[in-house]
């Protein structure tokens, strides 16, 4: 005899039950169809790319993450985000393309993370993005947060805020009031959330910044009131700087145009703090965070680049866009209590069960139904009539259609319902009514 295997999975990788599954499918299918109601293109890149591809920007923290290895002469990595695929997709394929060029791209990424509760390894990535070829109107930026609205708002998770900045406002200010290293301060502002203001002050020092440019930095980031309000405040400094005139314009534009999406303002502000520690962000970011539940921290993040592409091509492709790590999120609100999972383990609306010699007459049901849009199984196991309701009824299933020599003769079913016990003589006609 064979020895048996222990089965068990690699940490760091999610693996659902039906039920979960089915939840996690009906998120990941609302994100879908929202992005392609706003005309975004499905793009499907490989899971593996050349190993040259991924680290053309650099090795750092990405190469310690990266899975890398070779087959015969090639070295390769599987990919670890899918923004990296997309410049070396649309440098490849540019002129085959058509910019603005909306595409999204929902897929598996993987990265080498320290094995920790909620971190994974293999995780589901849902991003859009738009591209332009050597220009993209502001405009882009505001319809962003409307898409962004209408995912959330079919989900259902509650109050949501989807906070927006300006990095060129950020560099603009920071580069008239401090000469210490503006990339560090971006940084360290980034974190202001998660480790507190006395620990921004400690590194903003430890960075080089004096106590009177600490105290203006923090002074800045703290500006509050309605988005009108904060822009208020940012003209009224009175920076000189013209990276932070253009930045405030930006703003300003983007700010409107999303009123002109209708998006409410309930729903919408302006965060001073939001930087975005990611270097390609240039101009309009974002983050998107739940009310109820801050410890998740952004749920939907991105923003504006200068140059997508810059080192697979010559050619100045702006972009702007947004990802929403899915598998993480899914795993914070089951872990919160948030989503539970779906009462039906089945995708199946009707379980048909034959009893007697009638199988080509529930064949030709389950047909029927499915050229319908009724998704059905059939029953096709011997067993005792207790044991087929009970599959049923563990299924979560409401509805049985039941077939006996009887319905056969007179063309029509016996529809049960499972949860109530109640059971009806219907022709084909009247139960797809019913069920659609």
């Amino acid at each position: 005899m064979n020895n048996i295997v222990k089965p068990s999975i690699l940490p760091g990788f999610m693996e659902l039950l039906p039920k979960e599954q089915i939840e996690f499918n009906r998120i990941k299918d609302i994100i879908k169809e929202t992005y392609e109601m706003y005309g975004f293109i499905p793009v499907d890149t490989p899971l593996i790319e050349k190993s040259e591809i991924l680290l053309a920007k650099g090795g750092g923290e990405t190469e310690k993450q990266i899975y890398r290895f070779t087959k015969g002469d090639t070295d390769m990595s599987l990919r670890f985000d899918l923004t990296v695929p997309l410049a070396r997709y649309v440098a490849l394929h540019s002129e085959n393309l058509n910019f603005p060029f909306r595409r999204y791209h929902i897929g598996k990424v993987y990265r080498g993370e320290r094995n920790q509760r909620g971190r994974f390894r293999e995780f589901y990535q849902c991003d859009i993005d738009i591209i332009g070829n050597g220009e993209l109107s502001i405009i882009n930026d505001a319809e962003i947060p409307s898409i962004i609205y209408s995912i959330f708002k079919k989900l259902d998770f509650g109050p949501f805020t989807i906070r927006i900045n300006n990095r060129k406002i950020l560099n603009g200010f920071f580069n008239q009031v401090t000469k210490s290293d503006k990339g560090a301060i971006l940084r360290t502002i980034d974190k202001l959330d998660k480790i507190g203001e006395t620990k921004v002050k400690e590194e903003l020092k430890e960075i080089g910044a004096y106590d009177a440019e600490i105290e203006r930095i923090l002074d800045f980031i703290s500006i509050k009131g309605s988005n009108d309000e904060v822009l208020g405040s940012l003209k009224n400094l009175n920076i000189e700087n013209e990276e932070f005139i253009k930045g405030l314009e930006e703003l300003s534009l983007v700010v409107h145009y999303i009123k002109g999406f209708n998006v409410p303002e309930d729903n919408f502000k302006i965060d001073l703090t939001i930087a975005r520690g990611l270097d390609y962000y240039t101009g309009t970011i974002y983050e998107t965070t739940l009310n109820e539940y801050p410890g998740i921290g952004s749920v939907c993040s991105g923003g504006r680049y200068d140059n997508l592409a810059e080192y697979y091509t010559k050619a100045k492709l702006p972009g702007v866009g947004i990802s929403i790590g899915l598998t993480r999120l899914f795993y914070q609100l089951t872990e919160a209590g948030f989503i539970k999972e779906g009462k039906s383990s089945t995708t199946s609306k009707v379980l048909i069960i034959p009893m007697g010699d009638v199988m080509e007459y529930s064949i030709d049901t389950a047909g029927r139904l499915r050229e319908n849009n009724i998704s059905c199984e059939i029953y096709f196991e011997e067993a005792k009539a207790k044991k087929k309701f009970s599959y049923g009824d563990k299924l979560g299933l409401e509805y049985a259609i039941i077939i006996g020599e009887e319905e056969k003769e007179n063309k029509v079913v016996s529809l049960k319902n499972l949860k109530t016990g109640d059971q009806v003589k219907l022709s084909i006609e009247q139960v797809i009514s019913k069920l659609r």
